[in-house]
């Protein structure tokens, strides 16, 4: 009974303090992941309300597991492929070149023989996947540039994990318990890899099929634990980290139809275990270590995220990524890992280091976590201000190329391409807005970033492919270029433009469109027909009503068609043109009111009078 009491008391005390740290940090603008780290910090160092800091955070790890599942779901094997070469390239260099530097320079210091060097500097050369994806879900900069090359360097040191708990045998001062070869654990590793891939193919689906027939809510989500759950035991089980069999699970279901029921089976257990983590971390922070050794503590944190920060930073520099990219990558990951425990853990059990060195690690990478999100905040003050926001988004086109080419996809193009889909059309979808890619991409549509505006970026996008151009930009003057740019780019191009009123629809008229729409005109004639019938005329007769009413204007719009081309021989030859009317309107059905016409000032004036 008093076990019971315990735990329970103490999760309350944890879900009190995440009740109350959260929003006000979030208030303060400081983030929620500083306010758990916070709470965790007061409730366990400072106030000892909670011991045994370190089995929670054992625990609390099952929130980076979900984590990972939910951003592979995001995921699928061809978009992984389109990032190998950050995660293979830009992510093995960071290891390599962090975990050398860091190597070189405690081993220069005489911290460490060169074999407990070695697993420090690459120890900490490992970031916290944890507190680096939250900044970023934070702030909603999952699919920027910038962000998917920070999760690229996370990913890779998941799995550089593997090698260096394998290294540690290698190094060990004292005989290891464990002699299996190197090679067959690499094997083991290997084939759970390959057991995980045919159970994703073969089983996962049809047993979703199984389960969904039920219709029982409650057992979907606890079909949705288990996979998570049991991937990450099988990776774990074969050497490598739980997180990594938790990602690999999401990327193998992320073309499934089930994925978003997943993804929202997953996300409370997700978000509240992520929190328990961050919250745990603080719990753990020895206070002690801190009182022993409080100069090398206090010099080695900000020397570890100064050296990993200007790494990170020149590497993304070399490697293609802008001023300002490099400075946000840089400030996001000069972090130690949550890796970073297990590996210093298992050095010292093996005796590389002694268990005091290994304390004097985890509380330098716990401190560094402390700092993530100032220093991420610190990003925006070095960043320059050149670089506009919509820019972040790479222009990457692999897969594009459709029958429709689609230029903006405001909610005019939505409606549009909701319709060629239902009519089994494959749509290409370019917009310049990167938060509109981020909100169009969680609702499955295939869309692209880019700039209308550039013939490199429509020929990427497969424009000398498509039957039809739809461009669907919600400003004039955006519309007018990208027409002009197709017409004298591409002149074979059919063009389908959106129209904004009266004086655009003739201006498109004139460029000489294939077809245009007026983007209210259809929608007002739906709505007046409607509200006839509500007010007791049969549909066919407001059908018929509104069929004249479109018929009439095509014939004010032909008029005034004319009335242009008459005005602008007027202008070149100076003498007065009055030209007769195509057709006289009917008068005896409803007046001849201009749909785009602002009648509010006659009405109000009238009224005042």
């Amino acid at each position: 009974m008093s076990n019971t009491h315990a735990l329970t008391s103490q999760a309350l005390l944890l879900l009190g303090g995440a009740v109350v740290a959260a929003p006000i940090f979030k208030r303060l603008g400081l983030g929620t992941v500083l306010g758990y780290l916070a709470a965790g910090i007061l409730i366990g160092p400072f106030l000892h309300l909670i011991s045994g800091g370190e089995e929670i955070l054992g625990v609390a790890e099952l929130g980076v597991v979900f984590l990972l599942f939910v951003i592979g779901l995001e995921l699928n094997l061809g978009r992984l492929w389109q990032m190998r070469r950050d995660i293979f390239g830009l992510g093995t260099a960071q290891v390599l070149v962090t975990g050398g530097i860091l190597s070189a320079l405690i081993y220069e210091v005489g911290l460490f023989a060169w074999q407990g060097s070695v697993i420090t500097g690459f120890g900490l050369a490992l970031s916290s996947t944890a507190f680096a994806l939250q900044i970023l879900e934070e702030h909603s900069d999952n699919n920027t540039r910038y962000g998917q090359r920070a999760f690229s360097i996370l990913l890779l040191q998941d799995l550089a994990i593997v090698p260096l708990l394998a290294l540690i045998p290698l190094l060990a001062l004292q005989k290891p318990e464990d002699t299996t070869p190197p090679y067959q654990d690499f094997a083991v590793a290997i084939g759970a890899v390959l057991v995980l891939v045919a159970a994703g193919r073969y089983i996962i689906n049809p047993l979703f099929q199984i389960l969904a027939r039920t219709g029982a809510r409650e057992v979907m989500i606890a079909a949705a634990l288990l996979i998570v759950l049991g991937a990450a035991t099988l990776m774990q089980l074969a050497g490598m980290s739980m997180a990594m069999g938790a990602f690999l699970a999401g990327v193998l279901l992320a073309e499934s139809s089930y994925r978003h029921e997943l993804e929202a089976d997953i996300e409370p257990f997700r978000g509240l275990l992520l929190a328990l983590f961050f919250m745990a971390v603080g719990l753990s922070l020895d206070i002690e270590v801190l009182i022993e050794h409080p100069l090398l503590i206090l010099l080695s944190v900000p020397l570890l995220m100064l050296v990993k920060a200007v790494v990170l930073y020149l590497l993304c520099r070399l490697t293609g990524s802008t001023h300002n990219d490099a400075v946000r990558i840089g400030l996001l990951l000069p972090q130690g890992g949550e890796f970073g425990f297990v590996l210093f853990s298992a050095a010292a059990a093996a005796g590389v280091m002694r268990q005091t060195d290994a304390s004097i690690l985890v509380a330098v990478v716990t401190l560094s976590m402390a700092l993530t999100p100032a220093a991420a905040m610190l990003a925006r003050f070095l960043m320059a201000e050149t670089a506009k926001e919509d820019e972040e988004i790479e222009e990457d086109f692999e897969g594009a190329g459709a029958d429709v080419l689609m230029i903006g996809f405001s909610r005019f193009g939505q409606i549009a391409a909701q319709i060629l889909l239902a009519g089994g059309r494959e749509v290409t979808v370019i917009d310049h807005s990167a938060a509109r890619v981020q909100q169009a991409a969680t609702f499955g549509f295939r869309i692209y970033f880019g700039d209308g505006t550039r013939s490199d970026v429509l020929r990427a996008a497969g424009i000398e492919r498509a039957k039809i151009v739809a461009i669907c930009t919600h400003q004039v003057e955006m519309t007018d270029k990208i027409i002009d740019l197709v017409q004298s780019e591409f002149p074979n191009a059919r063009i389908y433009a959106r129209a904004y009123d009266r004086v655009h629809t003739l201006s498109l008229r004139a460029r000489g469109v294939d077809y245009e729409l007026r983007e209210t005109f259809e929608s007002g004639l739906l709505f007046g027909r409607r509200t006839l019938e509500g007010l007791g005329i049969s549909e066919a007769r407001a059908e018929a009503i509104g069929d004249d009413i479109r018929r009439r204007d095509e014939d004010r719009l032909a008029l005034q068609a004319v009335d242009g081309i008459m005005a602008g021989r007027h202008m070149l030859l100076h003498e007065p043109v009055k030209p007769e009317p195509l057709i006289k309107p009917k008068r005896d059905l409803v007046p001849t009111l201009d749909p785009d016409e602002d009648i509010s000032a006659p009405v109000a004036q009238a009224a005042g009078s």
